[in-house]
Protein backbone atom coordinates (compact mmCIF):
# COMPACT_ATOMS: atom_id res chain seq x y z
CA UNK A 1 0.00 0.00 0.00
CA UNK A 2 2.59 2.49 1.01
CA UNK A 3 4.05 4.57 -1.69
CA UNK A 4 7.10 5.98 -0.05
CA UNK A 5 10.53 5.20 1.16
CA UNK A 6 14.08 5.15 0.53
CA UNK A 7 17.05 4.08 -1.48
CA UNK A 8 19.34 3.89 1.54
CA UNK A 9 22.25 6.20 0.82
CA UNK A 10 23.63 6.38 4.35
CA UNK A 11 26.30 3.97 5.52
CA UNK A 12 27.45 2.97 8.96
CA UNK A 13 30.73 4.53 10.19
CA UNK A 14 32.41 1.14 9.90
CA UNK A 15 31.39 0.83 6.24
CA UNK A 16 32.51 4.41 5.59
CA UNK A 17 36.04 4.00 7.01
CA UNK A 18 38.50 5.49 4.53
CA UNK A 19 41.09 2.90 3.57
CA UNK A 20 43.75 5.56 3.11
CA UNK A 21 43.57 6.23 6.88
CA UNK A 22 43.26 2.63 8.11
CA UNK A 23 46.24 1.27 6.15
CA UNK A 24 48.82 3.84 7.42
CA UNK A 25 47.57 3.40 11.00
CA UNK A 26 47.74 -0.41 10.75
CA UNK A 27 51.22 -0.26 9.19
CA UNK A 28 52.38 2.13 11.93
CA UNK A 29 51.17 -0.23 14.66
CA UNK A 30 52.71 -3.28 12.97
CA UNK A 31 56.05 -1.49 12.51
CA UNK A 32 55.96 -0.34 16.13
CA UNK A 33 55.42 -3.93 17.35
CA UNK A 34 58.12 -5.33 15.07
CA UNK A 35 60.55 -2.62 16.21
CA UNK A 36 59.94 -3.51 19.87
CA UNK A 37 60.32 -7.29 19.47
CA UNK A 38 62.90 -7.52 16.69
CA UNK A 39 65.12 -4.56 17.51
CA UNK A 40 64.65 -2.88 20.89
CA UNK A 41 64.23 -5.98 23.11
CA UNK A 42 67.15 -7.95 21.58
CA UNK A 43 69.39 -4.87 21.78
CA UNK A 44 68.29 -4.24 25.35
CA UNK A 45 69.01 -7.85 26.39
CA UNK A 46 72.42 -7.71 24.75
CA UNK A 47 73.14 -4.37 26.43
CA UNK A 48 72.08 -5.66 29.84
CA UNK A 49 74.23 -8.77 29.47
CA UNK A 50 77.19 -6.65 28.42
CA UNK A 51 76.56 -4.39 31.40
CA UNK A 52 76.54 -7.35 33.78
CA UNK A 53 79.74 -8.72 32.31
CA UNK A 54 81.33 -5.30 32.65
CA UNK A 55 80.18 -5.08 36.30
CA UNK A 56 81.68 -8.50 36.94
CA UNK A 57 84.99 -7.34 35.47
CA UNK A 58 84.99 -4.24 37.68
CA UNK A 59 84.23 -6.34 40.78
CA UNK A 60 87.11 -8.72 40.01
CA UNK A 61 89.46 -5.81 39.47
CA UNK A 62 88.33 -4.32 42.79
CA UNK A 63 89.08 -7.60 44.53
CA UNK A 64 92.42 -7.74 42.69
CA UNK A 65 93.23 -4.29 44.17
CA UNK A 66 92.73 -5.82 47.65
CA UNK A 67 95.43 -8.37 46.86
CA UNK A 68 97.62 -5.60 45.52
CA UNK A 69 97.09 -3.61 48.75
CA UNK A 70 98.22 -6.43 51.01
CA UNK A 71 101.08 -7.28 48.66
CA UNK A 72 102.21 -3.66 49.01
CA UNK A 73 102.05 -4.06 52.81
CA UNK A 74 104.34 -7.10 52.51
CA UNK A 75 106.74 -5.25 50.25
CA UNK A 76 106.93 -2.39 52.78
CA UNK A 77 107.56 -4.87 55.57
CA UNK A 78 104.43 -3.94 57.49
CA UNK A 79 103.29 -7.54 57.14
CA UNK A 80 105.09 -10.67 56.18
CA UNK A 81 104.09 -12.13 52.84
CA UNK A 82 102.35 -15.03 54.56
CA UNK A 83 100.46 -12.62 56.85
CA UNK A 84 99.56 -10.45 53.92
CA UNK A 85 98.22 -13.44 51.96
CA UNK A 86 96.21 -14.69 54.95
CA UNK A 87 94.76 -11.23 55.59
CA UNK A 88 93.81 -10.85 51.92
CA UNK A 89 92.11 -14.28 51.83
CA UNK A 90 90.25 -13.60 55.09
CA UNK A 91 88.96 -10.28 53.82
CA UNK A 92 87.88 -11.57 50.40
CA UNK A 93 86.27 -14.65 51.93
CA UNK A 94 83.86 -12.40 53.85
CA UNK A 95 83.00 -10.11 50.95
CA UNK A 96 79.46 -10.52 49.51
CA UNK A 97 77.49 -8.51 46.99
CA UNK A 98 74.33 -8.77 44.95
CA UNK A 99 70.67 -8.24 45.84
CA UNK A 100 70.63 -11.16 48.29
CA UNK A 101 74.27 -10.65 49.40
CA UNK A 102 75.22 -14.16 48.25
CA UNK A 103 77.55 -13.45 45.34
CA UNK A 104 81.22 -14.02 46.22
CA UNK A 105 84.89 -14.14 45.15
CA UNK A 106 87.21 -17.12 45.01
CA UNK A 107 90.97 -17.59 44.65
CA UNK A 108 93.00 -20.32 43.11
CA UNK A 109 96.64 -20.35 41.99
CA UNK A 110 97.89 -21.04 38.49
CA UNK A 111 98.75 -24.66 39.32
CA UNK A 112 95.74 -24.69 39.78
CA UNK A 113 95.15 -25.35 43.47
CA UNK A 114 92.05 -23.93 45.17
CA UNK A 115 93.10 -21.40 47.78
CA UNK A 116 89.71 -20.06 48.90
CA UNK A 117 86.09 -20.76 47.94
CA UNK A 118 83.28 -19.63 50.31
CA UNK A 119 80.76 -22.25 49.15
CA UNK A 120 83.15 -25.11 48.31
CA UNK A 121 85.54 -25.41 51.23
CA UNK A 122 85.92 -29.05 50.27
CA UNK A 123 88.00 -27.95 47.27
CA UNK A 124 90.42 -25.75 49.26
CA UNK A 125 94.02 -27.01 49.15
CA UNK A 126 93.23 -29.42 46.31
CA UNK A 127 94.49 -29.36 42.75
CA UNK A 128 91.47 -28.67 40.54
CA UNK A 129 93.18 -29.01 37.17
CA UNK A 130 91.00 -31.99 36.32
CA UNK A 131 87.85 -30.60 37.95
CA UNK A 132 85.03 -30.32 35.42
CA UNK A 133 81.50 -28.98 35.45
CA UNK A 134 78.45 -31.22 34.71
CA UNK A 135 79.00 -30.57 30.99
CA UNK A 136 82.60 -31.87 31.20
CA UNK A 137 84.34 -28.48 30.88
CA UNK A 138 87.65 -28.20 32.88
CA UNK A 139 86.78 -24.72 34.10
CA UNK A 140 89.75 -24.05 36.39
CA UNK A 141 92.25 -25.30 33.80
CA UNK A 142 90.54 -22.97 31.33
CA UNK A 143 90.95 -20.05 33.79
CA UNK A 144 94.69 -20.74 34.05
CA UNK A 145 94.95 -20.89 30.26
CA UNK A 146 93.13 -17.54 29.79
CA UNK A 147 95.20 -15.70 32.43
CA UNK A 148 98.46 -17.02 30.97
CA UNK A 149 97.45 -15.79 27.49
CA UNK A 150 96.01 -12.35 28.32
CA UNK A 151 96.16 -11.87 32.09
CA UNK A 152 92.36 -11.85 32.44
CA UNK A 153 89.17 -12.90 30.68
CA UNK A 154 85.69 -14.39 30.83
CA UNK A 155 84.89 -18.08 31.34
CA UNK A 156 81.50 -19.74 30.74
CA UNK A 157 80.62 -22.91 32.65
CA UNK A 158 78.04 -24.66 34.82
CA UNK A 159 78.22 -24.21 38.58
CA UNK A 160 76.12 -24.75 41.67
CA UNK A 161 73.59 -22.01 42.51
CA UNK A 162 75.42 -20.10 45.24
CA UNK A 163 75.28 -22.29 48.37
CA UNK A 164 72.73 -24.72 46.85
CA UNK A 165 74.90 -27.61 45.70
CA UNK A 166 71.95 -29.43 44.16
CA UNK A 167 71.04 -26.55 41.87
CA UNK A 168 73.31 -26.29 38.81
CA UNK A 169 73.04 -23.17 36.65
CA UNK A 170 74.99 -21.48 33.82
CA UNK A 171 77.53 -18.95 35.04
CA UNK A 172 79.84 -16.39 33.49
CA UNK A 173 82.95 -15.46 35.51
CA UNK A 174 85.73 -12.95 35.07
CA UNK A 175 89.16 -14.03 36.28
CA UNK A 176 92.37 -12.05 36.60
CA UNK A 177 95.88 -13.14 37.42
CA UNK A 178 97.77 -11.61 40.39
CA UNK A 179 101.31 -12.38 39.21
CA UNK A 180 103.28 -11.43 42.37
CA UNK A 181 101.71 -14.34 44.27
CA UNK A 182 100.79 -16.51 41.25
CA UNK A 183 97.13 -16.32 42.16
CA UNK A 184 93.98 -16.06 40.08
CA UNK A 185 91.03 -14.22 41.55
CA UNK A 186 87.55 -14.27 40.07
CA UNK A 187 83.85 -13.75 40.53
CA UNK A 188 80.87 -14.44 38.30
CA UNK A 189 77.25 -13.83 37.49
CA UNK A 190 74.53 -16.40 37.10
CA UNK A 191 72.83 -16.25 33.71
CA UNK A 192 69.46 -16.94 35.40
CA UNK A 193 69.87 -13.76 37.47
CA UNK A 194 70.52 -11.75 34.34
CA UNK A 195 67.64 -13.46 32.55
CA UNK A 196 65.30 -12.68 35.45
CA UNK A 197 66.36 -9.03 35.43
CA UNK A 198 65.99 -8.87 31.67
CA UNK A 199 62.52 -10.44 31.96
CA UNK A 200 61.55 -7.92 34.64
CA UNK A 201 62.76 -5.00 32.54
CA UNK A 202 61.11 -6.55 29.49
CA UNK A 203 57.79 -6.79 31.31
CA UNK A 204 58.04 -3.16 32.38
CA UNK A 205 58.98 -2.15 28.85
CA UNK A 206 56.12 -4.20 27.48
CA UNK A 207 53.69 -2.52 29.87
CA UNK A 208 55.02 0.87 28.82
CA UNK A 209 54.76 -0.12 25.17
CA UNK A 210 51.27 -1.46 25.76
CA UNK A 211 50.31 1.87 27.30
CA UNK A 212 51.81 3.72 24.34
CA UNK A 213 50.07 1.31 21.98
CA UNK A 214 46.81 1.89 23.81
CA UNK A 215 47.18 5.64 23.46
CA UNK A 216 48.13 5.24 19.79
CA UNK A 217 45.16 2.95 19.20
CA UNK A 218 42.81 5.35 20.97
CA UNK A 219 44.11 8.30 18.99
CA UNK A 220 44.03 6.26 15.78
CA UNK A 221 40.55 5.04 16.58
CA UNK A 222 39.42 8.59 17.21
CA UNK A 223 40.98 9.78 13.96
CA UNK A 224 39.39 6.90 12.05
CA UNK A 225 36.05 7.48 13.77
CA UNK A 226 36.21 11.20 13.04
CA UNK A 227 37.11 10.53 9.42
CA UNK A 228 34.33 7.94 9.14
CA UNK A 229 31.84 10.31 10.76
CA UNK A 230 32.94 13.06 8.40
CA UNK A 231 32.53 10.72 5.45
CA UNK A 232 29.14 9.62 6.71
CA UNK A 233 28.08 13.23 7.18
CA UNK A 234 29.27 13.99 3.67
CA UNK A 235 27.23 11.09 2.29
CA UNK A 236 24.25 12.19 4.35
CA UNK A 237 24.64 15.74 3.05
CA UNK A 238 24.78 14.41 -0.49
CA UNK A 239 21.66 12.35 0.20
CA UNK A 240 19.90 15.38 1.67
CA UNK A 241 20.95 17.44 -1.33
CA UNK A 242 19.59 14.78 -3.67
CA UNK A 243 16.39 14.61 -1.64
CA UNK A 244 15.98 18.38 -1.66
CA UNK A 245 16.59 18.44 -5.40
CA UNK A 246 13.90 15.81 -5.97
CA UNK A 247 11.59 17.59 -3.56
CA UNK A 248 12.09 20.78 -5.54
CA UNK A 249 11.31 18.90 -8.73
CA UNK A 250 8.24 17.41 -7.08
CA UNK A 251 7.22 20.82 -5.73
CA UNK A 252 7.67 22.30 -9.19
CA UNK A 253 5.49 19.56 -10.62
CA UNK A 254 2.87 20.25 -7.96
CA UNK A 255 3.04 23.97 -8.72
CA UNK A 256 2.70 23.27 -12.43
CA UNK A 257 -0.19 20.94 -11.69
CA UNK A 258 -1.81 23.66 -9.59
CA UNK A 259 -1.49 26.14 -12.44
CA UNK A 260 -2.89 23.57 -14.86
CA UNK A 261 -5.78 22.73 -12.52
CA UNK A 262 -6.54 26.40 -12.03
CA UNK A 263 -6.52 26.96 -15.79
CA UNK A 264 -8.73 23.96 -16.49
CA UNK A 265 -11.07 24.98 -13.67
CA UNK A 266 -11.33 28.45 -15.15
CA UNK A 267 -12.07 27.09 -18.61
CA UNK A 268 -14.65 24.62 -17.31
CA UNK A 269 -16.19 27.28 -15.10
CA UNK A 270 -17.64 29.24 -18.08
CA UNK A 271 -19.75 26.42 -19.60
CA UNK A 272 -20.65 25.26 -16.08
CA UNK A 273 -21.96 28.74 -15.31
CA UNK A 274 -23.96 28.68 -18.54
CA UNK A 275 -25.49 25.37 -17.55
CA UNK A 276 -26.36 26.65 -14.10
CA UNK A 277 -27.99 29.78 -15.53
CA UNK A 278 -29.88 28.08 -18.37
CA UNK A 279 -30.96 24.88 -16.65
CA UNK A 280 -33.46 26.63 -14.29
CA UNK A 281 -34.84 28.70 -17.19
CA UNK A 282 -35.18 25.61 -19.34
CA UNK A 283 -37.00 23.83 -16.51
CA UNK A 284 -39.38 26.77 -16.03
CA UNK A 285 -40.02 26.94 -19.78
CA UNK A 286 -40.77 23.22 -19.96
CA UNK A 287 -43.11 23.47 -16.98
CA UNK A 288 -44.91 26.37 -18.75
CA UNK A 289 -45.32 24.24 -21.88
CA UNK A 290 -46.70 21.24 -19.98
CA UNK A 291 -50.42 22.33 -20.15
CA UNK A 292 -50.16 22.86 -23.91
CA UNK A 293 -48.39 19.53 -24.38
CA UNK A 294 -50.89 17.74 -22.15
CA UNK A 295 -53.80 19.12 -24.22
CA UNK A 296 -52.10 18.22 -27.50
CA UNK A 297 -51.29 14.64 -26.58
CA UNK A 298 -54.71 14.20 -24.97
CA UNK A 299 -56.23 14.82 -28.41
CA UNK A 300 -53.59 12.61 -30.04
CA UNK A 301 -53.05 9.72 -27.62
CA UNK A 302 -51.25 7.56 -30.17
CA UNK A 303 -48.64 10.17 -31.00
CA UNK A 304 -45.08 9.23 -29.98
CA UNK A 305 -41.89 11.30 -29.57
CA UNK A 306 -38.50 9.57 -29.88
CA UNK A 307 -40.46 6.32 -29.97
CA UNK A 308 -41.77 7.02 -26.47
CA UNK A 309 -45.26 7.64 -25.19
CA UNK A 310 -45.89 11.16 -23.98
CA UNK A 311 -46.43 10.31 -20.27
CA UNK A 312 -43.02 8.51 -20.13
CA UNK A 313 -41.28 11.29 -22.03
CA UNK A 314 -42.79 13.98 -19.78
CA UNK A 315 -41.55 12.39 -16.54
CA UNK A 316 -38.14 11.60 -18.06
CA UNK A 317 -37.62 15.15 -19.31
CA UNK A 318 -38.39 16.49 -15.86
CA UNK A 319 -35.84 14.07 -14.34
CA UNK A 320 -33.23 15.01 -16.95
CA UNK A 321 -33.69 18.72 -16.32
CA UNK A 322 -33.37 18.18 -12.56
CA UNK A 323 -30.24 16.07 -13.14
CA UNK A 324 -28.72 18.78 -15.39
CA UNK A 325 -29.34 21.36 -12.71
CA UNK A 326 -27.87 19.17 -9.93
CA UNK A 327 -24.84 18.18 -12.03
CA UNK A 328 -24.07 21.76 -13.02
CA UNK A 329 -24.22 22.74 -9.36
CA UNK A 330 -21.85 19.87 -8.49
CA UNK A 331 -19.50 20.89 -11.33
CA UNK A 332 -19.44 24.41 -9.94
CA UNK A 333 -18.61 23.10 -6.46
CA UNK A 334 -15.84 20.83 -7.76
CA UNK A 335 -14.34 23.71 -9.74
CA UNK A 336 -14.41 25.85 -6.61
CA UNK A 337 -12.65 23.12 -4.62
CA UNK A 338 -10.03 22.64 -7.34
CA UNK A 339 -9.33 26.35 -7.53
CA UNK A 340 -9.08 26.51 -3.74
CA UNK A 341 -6.76 23.50 -3.63
CA UNK A 342 -4.48 24.86 -6.36
CA UNK A 343 -4.26 28.39 -4.92
CA UNK A 344 -0.87 29.17 -3.20
CA UNK A 345 -1.12 29.34 0.58
CA UNK A 346 0.29 32.86 0.85
CA UNK A 347 -2.48 34.21 -1.39
CA UNK A 348 -5.25 32.78 0.76
CA UNK A 349 -7.12 34.47 3.57
CA UNK A 350 -4.65 34.60 6.50
CA UNK A 351 -7.37 33.48 8.88
CA UNK A 352 -7.79 30.22 7.00
CA UNK A 353 -4.16 29.34 7.66
CA UNK A 354 -4.54 29.69 11.40
CA UNK A 355 -7.75 27.84 12.24
CA UNK A 356 -8.83 24.69 10.43
CA UNK A 357 -12.11 22.83 10.61
CA UNK A 358 -10.96 19.22 10.34
CA UNK A 359 -14.40 17.98 9.25
CA UNK A 360 -14.38 20.50 6.40
CA UNK A 361 -10.94 19.31 5.32
CA UNK A 362 -12.21 15.72 5.19
CA UNK A 363 -15.38 16.70 3.36
CA UNK A 364 -13.57 18.64 0.63
CA UNK A 365 -10.93 15.90 0.31
CA UNK A 366 -13.69 13.34 -0.26
CA UNK A 367 -15.23 15.54 -2.95
CA UNK A 368 -11.92 15.81 -4.81
CA UNK A 369 -11.19 12.08 -4.58
CA UNK A 370 -14.76 10.96 -5.27
CA UNK A 371 -13.95 9.53 -8.71
CA UNK A 372 -10.86 7.62 -7.50
CA UNK A 373 -12.70 6.20 -4.49
CA UNK A 374 -15.75 5.25 -6.56
CA UNK A 375 -13.60 3.21 -8.95
CA UNK A 376 -12.01 1.32 -6.03
CA UNK A 377 -15.08 0.64 -3.87
CA UNK A 378 -18.64 1.70 -3.25
CA UNK A 379 -18.22 1.12 0.47
CA UNK A 380 -16.79 4.43 1.71
CA UNK A 381 -18.09 5.60 5.07
CA UNK A 382 -17.42 8.71 7.15
CA UNK A 383 -17.95 9.28 10.86
CA UNK A 384 -17.64 12.97 11.69
CA UNK A 385 -16.85 14.01 15.24
CA UNK A 386 -19.21 16.63 16.64
CA UNK A 387 -18.19 20.06 17.90
CA UNK A 388 -14.52 19.52 17.09
CA UNK A 389 -12.17 22.30 18.20
CA UNK A 390 -10.19 24.05 15.47
CA UNK A 391 -6.56 23.23 14.79
CA UNK A 392 -3.87 25.70 13.74
CA UNK A 393 -2.18 25.36 10.39
CA UNK A 394 -2.60 25.46 6.63
CA UNK A 395 -5.91 24.15 5.29
CA UNK A 396 -4.47 23.37 1.86
CA UNK A 397 -1.50 21.36 3.17
CA UNK A 398 -3.63 19.32 5.58
CA UNK A 399 -6.04 18.66 2.71
CA UNK A 400 -3.08 17.50 0.61
CA UNK A 401 -2.20 14.93 3.30
CA UNK A 402 -5.78 13.62 3.59
CA UNK A 403 -6.10 13.36 -0.20
CA UNK A 404 -2.82 11.44 -0.39
CA UNK A 405 -3.94 9.01 2.33
CA UNK A 406 -7.33 8.51 0.64
CA UNK A 407 -5.72 7.80 -2.73
CA UNK A 408 -3.31 5.37 -1.04
CA UNK A 409 -6.23 3.57 0.59
CA UNK A 410 -8.10 3.35 -2.73
CA UNK A 411 -5.03 1.98 -4.52
CA UNK A 412 -4.53 -0.62 -1.79
CA UNK A 413 -7.95 -2.24 -2.22
CA UNK A 414 -8.04 -5.46 -4.22
CA UNK A 415 -11.81 -6.16 -4.24
CA UNK A 416 -14.85 -3.91 -4.69
CA UNK A 417 -16.42 -5.14 -1.44
CA UNK A 418 -13.47 -3.95 0.64
CA UNK A 419 -14.07 -0.78 2.63
CA UNK A 420 -12.57 2.63 3.39
CA UNK A 421 -13.61 4.32 6.64
CA UNK A 422 -12.85 7.87 7.74
CA UNK A 423 -13.34 9.00 11.31
CA UNK A 424 -12.70 12.33 13.01
CA UNK A 425 -12.82 13.14 16.70
CA UNK A 426 -10.87 14.21 19.77
CA UNK A 427 -9.07 12.37 22.53
CA UNK A 428 -10.50 12.12 26.03
CA UNK A 429 -8.69 15.28 27.14
CA UNK A 430 -10.11 17.29 24.22
CA UNK A 431 -6.64 18.60 23.38
CA UNK A 432 -5.92 16.48 20.29
CA UNK A 433 -8.00 16.16 17.12
CA UNK A 434 -7.59 12.99 15.06
CA UNK A 435 -8.34 11.86 11.54
CA UNK A 436 -8.28 8.08 11.03
CA UNK A 437 -8.34 6.60 7.52
CA UNK A 438 -8.79 2.83 7.56
CA UNK A 439 -9.02 0.33 4.73
CA UNK A 440 -9.60 -3.42 4.69
CA UNK A 441 -7.03 -4.10 2.00
CA UNK A 442 -4.12 -6.57 2.22
CA UNK A 443 -2.24 -4.50 4.81
CA UNK A 444 1.48 -3.89 5.04
CA UNK A 445 4.24 -6.25 6.24
CA UNK A 446 6.15 -5.10 9.38
CA UNK A 447 9.45 -4.72 7.51
CA UNK A 448 7.78 -2.36 5.00
CA UNK A 449 5.84 -0.51 7.70
CA UNK A 450 9.14 0.50 9.33
CA UNK A 451 10.30 2.20 6.13
CA UNK A 452 6.98 3.53 4.92
CA UNK A 453 7.85 7.23 5.39
CA UNK A 454 11.43 6.99 4.15
CA UNK A 455 11.96 9.20 1.10
CA UNK A 456 11.93 7.40 -2.27
CA UNK A 457 10.79 4.07 -0.83
CA UNK A 458 7.84 2.79 -2.84
CA UNK A 459 6.17 -0.50 -3.67
CA UNK A 460 4.46 1.07 -6.70
CA UNK A 461 7.45 2.34 -8.69
CA UNK A 462 6.29 0.48 -11.80
CA UNK A 463 2.95 2.32 -11.53
CA UNK A 464 4.65 5.70 -11.37
CA UNK A 465 5.08 6.01 -7.60
CA UNK A 466 7.79 8.49 -6.58
CA UNK A 467 8.15 7.43 -2.96
CA UNK A 468 7.61 10.97 -1.70
CA UNK A 469 3.91 11.00 -0.83
CA UNK A 470 4.03 9.78 2.77
CA UNK A 471 7.42 11.40 3.37
CA UNK A 472 6.01 14.82 2.44
CA UNK A 473 2.80 14.06 4.32
CA UNK A 474 4.73 13.28 7.49
CA UNK A 475 6.72 16.49 7.04
CA UNK A 476 3.52 18.53 6.69
CA UNK A 477 1.96 16.99 9.80
CA UNK A 478 5.22 17.54 11.70
CA UNK A 479 5.18 21.22 10.67
CA UNK A 480 1.65 21.36 12.08
CA UNK A 481 3.13 20.04 15.38
CA UNK A 482 1.22 16.82 14.89
CA UNK A 483 1.97 13.13 14.45
CA UNK A 484 1.31 10.84 11.48
CA UNK A 485 1.09 7.21 12.64
CA UNK A 486 0.58 3.96 10.74
CA UNK A 487 -0.58 0.55 11.89
CA UNK A 488 -1.30 -2.61 9.96
CA UNK A 489 -1.83 -6.33 10.20
CA UNK A 490 -1.10 -8.21 6.97
CA UNK A 491 -4.35 -9.42 5.49
CA UNK A 492 -6.53 -7.31 7.80
CA UNK A 493 -6.00 -3.80 6.48
CA UNK A 494 -4.14 -0.59 7.13
CA UNK A 495 -4.81 2.49 9.26
CA UNK A 496 -3.29 5.96 8.89
CA UNK A 497 -3.85 8.25 11.87
CA UNK A 498 -3.32 12.01 11.95
CA UNK A 499 -2.99 13.53 15.42
CA UNK A 500 -3.07 17.35 15.67
CA UNK A 501 -3.01 19.61 18.75
CA UNK A 502 -6.16 21.70 18.84
CA UNK A 503 -6.81 25.26 19.97
CA UNK A 504 -8.17 25.66 23.46
CA UNK A 505 -11.78 26.83 23.64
Amino acid sequence: MAKTSFSNTSASPLQALPVRIIIPVALTIILFILTIFLFILPRMESSMMDGKRETTRHLTETAWSVLDFFHDQAVRGTLSEDQAQQAAVALLEQLRYGDDRKDYFWINDNTPVMIMHPYRPDLEGKNVATFTDPAGNPLFARMVEITRESGSGFVDYLWQWKEESGHIAPKISYVKSFEPWGWIIGTGIYVEDVTAQISSVTRKLMLACAGIMGVVLLLSGYIIWAAAASRKEKLAAMARSELQEKQLVQADKMASLGILVAGVAHEVNNPATTLMLNAPNLKKSFEAFIPVLDDHFARHPDARVCNMAYPDLRSRIQLMLAAILDSSTRIKQIISDLKDFSRPADSRDPKSTREIDVNQVVEKSLDLTHTVLKKATSRVSVIYGKNLPAVSGDFQKLQQVVINLLVNAAQALEKPDQTITLKTGTNQHKNVVFIDICDTGPGVAPEILEKITDPFFTTRRDDGGTGLGLFISEKIISDLLGILEFSSEPGLGFTASIRLPCKEK
